[in-house]
């Protein structure tokens, strides 16, 4: 006899209200590998330099290079692959990024290095789009928002993690070591998603819309106006970070500081999402919030050194669940449209990845180091008053 709601036991009630843990572990570690791979060589820039023969600041455009891959990919390539089936699509991705971590490793030319990693940032331009709507679709009515936001923890945690772990690695075996580890966890990230995720299928073509059409949609531009301010403004610092404690005389305590970005970047992930579905808007706004206070303190008191930690300790912590924070606002905004305002939504993200880098170096040469946390500053404000002011349908309230 088929089981219905109203005789249904509390243990198979239980079942269906239940989130999907497997398969969102396998969308978790597709964004950490994508996030990884993209920002690894942030910290292997003078021993890659040395063997590419070229200067750091020539091979971190290896980091700009794949967020400009990443953001040009992302809506053609979505789309053109928007009736294959979702884990096929997800594996293709993975795929080319497990390769083209090999490929780097192997390179010791800075044409082709660049040539490999706007490829794998092609990959990474079709994993994103992809795992807001795929959790989302995999979790039980009243849950959307905590699978998106385990499915999406894999950006903060890859940033605040897995970066550091690859400078480590690279210490002990040299930096093409790094992208060898990269490349297996890749390899065995595609062998967890082919076992645990169902393969949902693709839209069909008249069931797409246009990016013209997303746009118009009440909130979303004011919601990617605020995501693009808030990302430009973490990009600015975080990409600087080391020229920024420098500048401060806490240069030998760069990986205590970023541990404690990291600490609290995983908090974040673990607290906001429990709360994620009912107190959305909360969460913006408060994470703004935290984080312009975070840079304001860093602006005017970053000679005391416990403050610094403070107040990196309060970035990580607003900044740790901010992708599941804008990438859930953008799905409630957008509903039946929310696979292609995803697409924008990553290329609005990646390109403010490479904005922050291209604006922070520009400020540093210009206008001195300290001038970064005050641009970031200014930059929150802005992303807090689009945040405050879009209660109605870009951050409604009650949401």
């Amino acid at each position: 006899m088929t089981e219905t709601a109203s005789t249904a036991s509390p243990a198979a009630v239980h079942r269906r209200d239940r989130l999907p843990g497997k398969a969102l572990l396998g969308l978790f570690l597709s964004g950490f590998v994508g996030i990884l791979t993209e920002c690894l060589p942030a910290g292997l820039l003078p021993e890659m330099a040395h063997t590419l023969h070229t200067s750091a600041a020539l091979t971190g455009q290896t980091v700009t290079l794949y967020a400009a891959a990443t953001a040009i990919a992302a809506i053609p390539l979505s789309r053109a692959t928007s009736k294959w089936p979702r884990k096929n699509v997800l594996q293709l991705a993975l795929g080319i990024v497990a390769v083209t971590n090999v490929l780097t490793a192997v390179s010791s030319d800075y044409a082709l290095t660049l040539a490999i990693r706007f490829v794998s940032g092609l990959g990474t331009g079709l994993i994103w789009p992809l795992l807001g709507g795929y959790a989302a679709r995999l979790a039980p009515e009243g849950r959307q928002g905590r699978a998106i936001a385990i499915a999406l923890a894999g950006t903060p945690i890859g940033l605040a993690g897995g970066v550091p772990v690859g400078t480590w690695m690279s210490s002990l075996g040299g930096w093409q070591l790094a992208f060898y580890a990269s490349a297996a966890v890749t390899a065995l990230t595609m062998a967890w998603a082919l076992a645990t995720l169902p393969n949902l299928p693709g839209q069909s073509v008249h069931e797409r819309f246009k990016v013209s059409q997303a746009l118009v949609i009440p909130g979303l531009r004011t919601i990617l106006f605020a995501l693009a301010a808030y990302m430009i403004a973490h990009n600015i610092l975080y990409t600087y970070i080391s020229e920024f404690l420098t500048y401060v005389d806490m240069e030998s305590q760069t990986g205590w500081v970023l541990f404690a970005f990291g600490v609290t970047s995983v908090l974040s992930v673990l607290v906001v999402g429990t709360h994620i579905d009912r107190h959305l808007r909360k969460l913006v706004v408060g994470s703004t919030v935290v984080f312009a206070i975070s840079m304001l303190v860093l602006a005017v008191l970053s000679g005391v050194p416990a403050l610094v930690y403070v107040a990196v300790a309060a970035w990580g912590f607003a900044f740790g669940s901010s992708p599941s924070l804008f990438i859930g606002a953008v799905i409630n905004a957008t509903r039946e449209a929310a696979d292609v305002a995803q697409t924008i939504t990553i290329t609005v993200f990646s390109s403010s990845i490479a904005l922050g880098g291209l604006i922070g170096g520009l400020l540093i040469a210009d206008l001195g180091t300290a001038s970064i946390t005050w641009a970031s500053l200014v930059l929150l404000v802005a992303a807090g008053i689009a945040v405050i002011g879009g209660k109605k349908n870009a951050f409604p309230k009650g949401a």
